[in-house]
């Protein structure tokens, strides 16, 4: 069995991870799903909030639980978290998973990825240093009910995560896989990191016919792949 961290992207929270985690717990998966500073329960802490402490929040995760040969899942925006938790930290890791994920650049931050009309509507929303989120059909999520499970649990993102460049001294040198969300109105975003990566020296693909929030839409599907 493995041990699962699974890191959610912008505006999220550990919440959403709640039916994945369910699935992977079932088949005797150990999992972690933290909830990063700055948002939902967490939304209080947002003030000094920047990249870089979520990078430390998670390699505390995996020093005080013992984590070993952990699989670590990065959604989104958590593709620079999960990158730089791995230059930093990677005796507690086996495996990176970018599931429709940003994956950056040495000195590049999460601006200089996103495509100049997604980047101008964040900038120009932006209040008291913080980005509201889209609305859940942004994200892929169609269905009425988890729209408005996921609407009402959405909070603003400290604007620093988006702005502050990443420090990627070498590429790990562990397994890496991109999961590329081929529906909804995100896939320009993300469908040239995974067509860049497809055959890449030490990556794997995969797709999963859903939205960016897969975990939301399709969790079971995304569960067997993540365990496969």
């Amino acid at each position: 069995m493995a041990t699962f961290v699974l890191i959610h992207g912008a505006w999220h929270g550990s919440w959403c991870w709640r039916d994945v985690a369910a699935a992977l717990r079932d088949d005797g998966h150990e999992v972690f799903a933290p909830t990063l500073s700055g948002v939902a329960e967490r939304a209080h802490l947002a003030a000094h909030v920047d990249l870089s402490v979520h990078i430390d929040e998670v390699r505390g995760l995996l020093a005080f639980e013992d984590v070993r040969d952990g699989v670590l899942v990065g959604h989104s925006y958590a593709g620079l978290v999960i990158s730089g938790v791995a230059s930093r930290a990677l005796a507690h890791i086996s495996r990176l998973v970018y599931l429709d994920a940003f994956v950056v650049g040495d000195g590049e931050s999460l601006l200089d990825l996103l495509r100049p009309e997604r980047r101008q509507v964040y900038e120009s929303s932006v209040r008291d240093g913080m980005i509201p989120s889209p609305p859940p059909e942004v994200f892929g999520i169609t269905d009425a009910e988890q729209a408005r499970w996921a609407g009402e649990r959405l909070t603003p993102q400290p604007l620093n995560t988006f702005t502050e460049p990443l420090s990627l001294p070498a590429e790990p040198p562990v397994p890496r896989t991109y999961v590329h969300c081929t529906v909804g109105p995100l896939v320009p975003s993300f469908s040239g990191f995974a067509e860049r990566l497809r055959d890449a020296p030490g990556w794997t693909a995969a797709t999963l016919a859903t939205g960016h929030d897969a975990m939301i839409t399709r969790p079971g599907d995304l569960a067997a792949l993540l365990a496969s």
